[in-house]
């Protein structure tokens, strides 16, 4: 392992151009492009290639196509969650997503940082990267983008176009840009 993939697993400054994540990088995009191509109703190889790429897919999950994202091994998926149209998952730290989880079509959840202040890191690739989590039956409506770090509690839904920049607690409505709790459910 590189010290790169290390230091990105480590959540530290790290720079994408060490040789075994662009591997790891190129196998993922394989693996979506087979999936984003293949037949409506090859349902097991569709599910074969999901578990193949993802850190864990649960027992009735499914993806929509078009699906994307960096490496899928730091993905996890719980049991019963759907996808819609056109998710784009930056896994470069983990993503977990819980039981039950409904995200609506061309939904982001980004987990990579630039640094903000060094502009000569930032111009030399340099990035970290902080894990989302996505608690039991959330549902994002569409477009909804969740930024890195971020935690969603259990039973929480995200209205359409929201941008959520921080962590929302456990059964509330919210929304916005940046997303603010509008109320409890």
């Amino acid at each position: 392992m590189s010290v790169d993939k290390e230091r990105m697993l480590a959540g530290e400054l790290y720079r994408d151009n060490a040789g075994d994540l662009i591997a790891e990088r190129h196998r993922a995009q394989r693996l979506c492009a087979e999936f984003n191509q293949s037949d409506p109703e090859a349902t097991e190889r569709r599910t074969a290639l999901l578990r193949e790429l993802l850190g864990g897919l649960g027992e009735g999950s499914w993806i929509m196509p078009r699906f994307q994202c960096d490496y899928g091994y730091l993905i996890e998926i719980g049991a019963n969650s759907f996808l819609n149209y056109d998710a784009i998952l930056l896994d470069c730290a983990p993503i977990v997503i819980g039981d039950d989880v409904s995200i609506g079509p061309r939904c982001q959840l980004l987990t990579a940082l630039h640094p903000l202040a060094e502009h000569e890191l930032r111009r030399q690739r340099w990035e970290s990267a902080a894990p989302i989590r996505i608690g039991d039956n959330v549902w994002f409506g569409g477009g909804v983008i969740v930024c890195p770090g971020v935690t969603v509690g259990e039973d929480t839904v995200v209205g359409a176009g929201s941008v959520v920049t921080r962590d929302l607690p456990a059964r509330v409505f919210a929304a916005g840009n940046p997303a603010r709790v509008i109320r409890e459910i």
